[in-house]
C-alpha cells in the first residue's frame, strides 16, 4: 500500500467514524473467508458495515472524531463494525460471536461514550430503531382500533338479533 492509498483509506475511515452512530471493536481470531463474508452480509442486511483495517491507519482516522478513545482497543487483529443505528452493528456482532468462537467482542463506543464488552452486549440486547418505530406505531394505532371496535359492537349485536329473528320466521 503506497502513501496515496493510505491517505485515501484514512480519509474514508474518518468519514465513516464521523457518520457512525456506534463503533464496535472485534478481535478476529482466525475467521475463514467464508465466515467473514457471511458476517459482512449480515451486517449489510442490517445497514451496518464490517471492516478490517490496519491499526495504525484506524488510529489516525479516529483523530478528530468522537470515537478517539477507542484507539486504545486497537491492538492485534481487530475489525470494526459500524452503523448509523446505534444497535444494529452491536446486535449482529454479538449474535455472530455467540455462534462463532473465532470472533471476540473487545468493546466499542457510542458517540463519546466508551463501551466495554459488557456494554456492547447490553447495547445489543436493546431493540433496534426499526423495532422501536414499530412499537410506537402500534401504540399510536391501538386506541383508534379500540374505539372503532367499541363503536361497531352495538350495531353488530343489533344485526345479529335481527338476523336471528328473521331466521326464526316470525
Amino acid at each position: 500500500m503506497d502513501r496515496g492509498q493510505k491517505t485515501e483509506a484514512v480519509a474514508a475511515l474518518n468519514a465513516t467514524f464521523k457518520e457512525a452512530g456506534v463503533v464496535v471493536v472485534t478481535r478476529n481470531l482466525g475467521l475463514s473467508v467464508a465466515e467473514s463474508t457471511e458476517l459482512r452480509g449480515k451486517m449489510r442486511e442490517a445497514g451496518a458495515s464490517f471492516k478490517v483495517s490496519k491499526n495504525r491507519l484506524a488510529k489516525r482516522a479516529l483523530e478528530g472524531t468522537d470515537y478517539a478513545p477507542i484507539a486504545d482497543m486497537l491492538s492485534g487483529p481487530v475489525a470494526l463494525a459500524t452503523s448509523d443505528d446505534p444497535v444494529a452493528a452491536a446486535k449482529i456482532a454479538v449474535e455472530f460471536a455467540k455462534s462463532n468462537d473465532l470472533l471476540e467482542i473487545v468493546g466499542g463506543a457510542m458517540g463519546d461514550t466508551l463501551l466495554d464488552e459488557a456494554g456492547v452486549k447490553s447495547l445489543a440486547s436493546m431493540p433496534s430503531l426499526d423495532e422501536l418505530r414499530g412499537t410506537i406505531v402500534g401504540l399510536l394505532v391501538a386506541p383508534q382500533t379500540k374505539i372503532a371496535r367499541i363503536v361497531k359492537e352495538p350495531a353488530g349485536a343489533l344485526a345479529r338479533v335481527v338476523g336471528a329473528y328473521a331466521a326464526s320466521g316470525e
